[in-house]
């Protein structure tokens, strides 16, 4: 169990799911580059992250909530709950002010690409599940993750499996948060094609070295004329 000061950004598990290099750079480093995909995805998240809350029959909904776990040490601002009435005289969900009966939580995350299967992305909202379930005392079984390009949802079911790597996901985080090292760059074309860090991160340039320490034991082999 974390406390206050312990609790990561929620968003860093997306990225690290990703790419560690790219997590480790954004988050630890401080660093940042746009493109067009980050900034079509930051366009996209303004409506949602405008917090709120409207009303339309059965569903409610609340656009940038703030979610927590301190069992996983994460916190973050959710795209949007939307809560769910139940049937009547179910007593499974939430009560929420102004509303009768009881409701169930259902987080939706907004991308901008087209619609795909995305492990990274399914990681982020499972988080924001298990965030809710902790804060509300409720199950929280399924959300939706909306693509833009697509203009669809694609349901997530947080099933055991899911909920494992997720949690998984969180104790690497606060690991590599503790450790305080970049990874070494690792070059994947169908990743580092996309990211908007490549200029930063240069993993072409990074193939065959090990990292900082290695890169100085070769320098001072060198100006030593010692064979590395």
């Amino acid at each position: 169990m974390y406390v206050e000061d312990d609790l990561l950004p929620l968003s860093a598990l997306e990225h690290l799911v990703f790419c560690e290099r790219q997590c480790a750079l954004i988050h630890i480093e401080q660093l940042w580059d746009e493109n067009q995909a980050t900034m079509e995805g930051r366009h996209l998240h303004e409506r949602p992250h405008d917090a709120g809350t409207e009303a339309r029959g059965v569903v409610r909904t609340s656009r940038g909530l703030m979610v927590r776990s301190l069992r996983l040490g994460l916190s973050g601002k959710a795209d949007v709950v939307e809560f769910h009435q139940l049937p009547s005289g179910s007593a499974d969900g939430v009560r929420l002010d102004g509303a009768t009966g009881h409701w169930r939580p259902y987080p939706v995350e907004y991308k901008r690409g087209k619609l795909r299967h995305q492990p990274s992305y399914e990681v982020q909202l499972c988080a924001q599940a298990l965030c809710l379930e902790e804060m509300l005392g409720v199950a929280v079984p399924v959300g939706a993750l909306f693509y833009g390009k697509s203009a669809r949802r694609q349901v997530i079911a947080f099933d055991e499996n899911l909920r494992r790597q997720t949690e998984t996901a969180a104790a690497r985080l606060h690991e590599l948060f503790a450790q305080g090292e970049t990874p070494v760059a690792i070059y994947v074309q169908a990743k580092c094609g996309e990211c908007s860090l490549l200029s930063v991160c240069l993993p072409k340039a990074m193939v065959g070295w090990v990292g900082a320490l290695k890169y100085v034991d070769h320098a001072l082999c060198v100006s030593d004329g010692v064979d590395p």
